[in-house]
């Protein structure tokens, strides 16, 4: 390959990126540290996550024990949790395309992650509020905030290295450590003092986690130059509708479409009817990118879009699967795992904690793991990474599966939950950071944010879908409570299936490792 030498960047410009050329350098005129601007995104990620996940610990059992108890027969209610709640998760991961979109052709990164925060700031303390509609006016803001947020911190990340540069990946499992330290406290802090003292209290503490990160953002944003300033500033101060520009245009309608998704989420029967058809639409769009992109002699691109098409399907699979941990999962273990520990019943939502502190302590262990192997030219390619996830995954599931053999009582040993999270968090490290980072090196500059929309629309759709898969796990609704023994047969024959069902997805991704390989052309 000829480096182009007037593309290598000395240190000081490393420490203020600007985001506006993302060429491969030589490698070694890159800085061994990573970018000091990595660590201000990921103080301000893990505070927003700290919201996130406090909010995720408590949702599913504050409306199925709590929110809708008194209004209908106990497995209606969670039937009715597992909906609302897959609804929101699925608005929470679509809105980011739209968001990215935006940020991308309009606002830029910085100011749409600081809206984003301000709007999830208030929506965590209208959770604050006893009150059913307050209840749905805080799950809009939270969505449309998180479609501002999320994408465009991530876009920013991603701006801060070149495409060849070795710090990438363990950037992002920094960054992705950030993360579930926010999601660890989280769900120890706001999960225990929700249960114990009083749901919104918990929400409420998810709300100062909020308040946290866009103070930590706001401060430093300056230190990051040019990475995230809007396209084109004089295109969002033209006017759109008499005094009003394209800024505040932005700000209004994203105001007046709060309570439309008020609506979806509380009428979430109605999301299978816009989302599959919205979804299909997308990807027929990125099928149009990456033929546009052929047809104009841009092969090399052409074929690394049909990549990330290719890996957002199984992308989709893997979150399908993986986040049962937020309802049917939140409700076996509420319902049929052993949670007595030293004479204390430990709450329910606590045991979400396990998968962010794993990821505490093996993230960095992934980090070395990939560096040294990449060194070594021996890192296992991105297509491989996500086959490794998906056999961990299944692993995961029949492992708890096996536990019901050592059940008693219908009560399934802690130790077969802690080992299937254990599993499930090791594919999670092979996937996701690797994932974010991957998007960011096959995608075209050009489109970059609009794909990393994309990326998290495969995780609503797998939200979306997940909750089908989570009332499966249901017996039959009706006024009366089931058994354990009807609760814990009914669960353990899902997740067989499930089990087995990625265990043959990672296979037969092996097999398809040399096709994405090819289309990637030296990109890993």
């Amino acid at each position: 390959m000829t480096i182009d030498k007037s593309k290598i960047l000395d240190d000081d410009q490393f420490k203020n990126p600007k985001n506006d050329d993302n060429d491969e350098i030589d490698i070694s005129q890159i800085p061994s540290s990573q970018p000091p601007q990595l660590y201000m995104l990921f103080f301000a990620e893990m505070w927003e996550r700290f919201s996130f996940y406090g909010m995720k610990a408590l949702l599913v059992l504050y409306i199925a024990k709590s929110l809708l108890a008194a209004q209908m027969g106990p497995e209606d209610a969670k039937a009715a949790a597992i909906g609302i709640a897959s609804a929101y998760a699925s608005l929470v991961y679509l809105t980011p395309f739209f968001g990215g979109l935006i940020a991308e052709r309009f606002l830029g990164y910085q100011k749409s992650v600081m809206f984003g925060s301000v709007l999830m700031c208030l929506g965590h303390f209208v959770m604050a509020f006893e009150a059913p509609i307050l209840f749905y006016a805080a799950l809009s803001l939270l969505i449309v905030g998180n479609g501002f947020f999320k994408p465009n911190i991530s876009s920013m990340v991603g701006g801060l290295y070149y495409k060849n540069d070795p710090r990438r990946d363990g950037g992002f499992t920094i960054f992705y450590m950030g993360i579930n330290i926010g999601a660890f406290l989280s769900t120890i802090i706001c999960g225990y003092v929700g249960e114990v003292y009083g749901w919104h209290y918990g929400f409420s503490l998810a709300g100062f986690g909020m308040l946290a990160g866009l103070i930590v953002f706001a401060l430093g944003r300056k230190s990051l130059g040019k990475n995230g300033l809007p396209a084109n500033e004089a295109l969002l101060k033209t006017k759109v509708i008499g005094p009003v520009n394209w800024e505040w245009f932005i700000y209004i309608m994203s105001a007046v479409a709060l309570p439309l998704i008020g609506v979806i989420v509380h009428q979430n029967w109605v999301m299978g009817y816009l989302f599959v058809p919205f979804a299909s639409l997308i990807l027929l769009y990125f099928v149009y990118i990456a033929i546009d992109e052929r047809r104009h002699n841009n092969a090399v691109d052409s074929d690394r879009i049909w990549v990330i098409l290719g890996l957002l399907l199984f992308s989709t699979m893997f979150w399908l699967f993986f986040e049962q941990a937020g309802t049917s999962l939140t409700l076996f273990t509420d319902n049929n795992i052993n949670r007595n520990l030293f004479g204390w019943e430990v709450p329910t939502s606590l045991f979400q904690s396990i998968n962010p502190l794993f990821i505490i302590a093996l993230g960095p262990i992934f980090a070395i793991l990939w560096s040294s192997l990449g060194k070594a030219n021996k890192e296992p390619s991105a297509p491989m990474k996500f086959a490794l996830a998906m056999l961990q995954l299944g692993a995961g599931f029949l492992i708890l599966v096996a536990g019901q053999a050592a059940a008693e009582n219908s009560l399934v040993p802690v130790i077969f939950l802690i080992l299937a999270y254990l599993f499930h968090t090791t594919g999670e490290l092979c996937l996701s950071p690797v994932g974010l980072s991957l998007v960011t090196k096959l995608a075209p500059k050009k489109i970059v944010s609009l794909v990393m929309g994309g990326w998290f629309l495969s995780s609503a759709l797998a939200h979306f879908l997940g909750g089908i898969i989570a009332k499966l796990t249901l017996t039959e609704a009706g006024a009366t409570q089931p058994t354990p023994a009807e609760m814990l047969a009914n669960s353990m024959s899902v997740f067989n299936i499930i089990g087995w069902v990625c265990v043959g997805t990672g296979i037969l991704l092996i097999l398809l490792t040399p096709l994405f390989k090819k289309g990637m052309h030296g990109i890993n």
